[in-house]
């Protein structure tokens, strides 16, 4: 009898949201309980944000198309098609997409993304 050395995600979790961002995680906490990391697909929409967080994991974003904004321990960082970045874990950082067209993305946290350590302000 094999075991499968691999794992093939073909039904990713689609995080229910209130602000018309979709979010399908692959790979993490909701989809196959891995602690260690989060694989996520993100599409903003137009003038989409999010509070302020300081959360306990790495995370890394890549853009596959149009354009993100990122405030970085106050700086303004803006990401386009083709970029990517690193935002290291306990640093204080606000998404958004305050720009005209929809932005795509992946997301990758290590360890995975935890609403118990993403710390996200009021």
């Amino acid at each position: 009898m094999s075991t499968k050395k691999y794992f093939i995600q073909k039904s990713p979790f689609v995080v229910p949201t209130t602000d018309g961002k979709l979010i399908e995680e692959h790979h993490g906490l909701a989809t196959t309980e891995n602690t260690h990391i989060s694989i996520a697909h993100m599409i903003a929409p137009p003038g989409w944000s999010e509070p302020f967080q300081t959360p306990e994991f790495d995370e890394y974003t890549y853009i596959i198309s149009g354009k993100k904004q990122f405030i970085i321990e106050g700086e303004a960082v803006v990401l386009e098609t083709g970029q990517s970045i690193k935002i290291e874990k306990n640093v204080r950082v606000q998404y958004s997409n305050p720009f005209e067209e929809p932005c795509e993305y992946i997301a990758i946290c290590t360890p995975a993304f935890s609403m118990d350590k993403v710390h996200r302000e009021e």
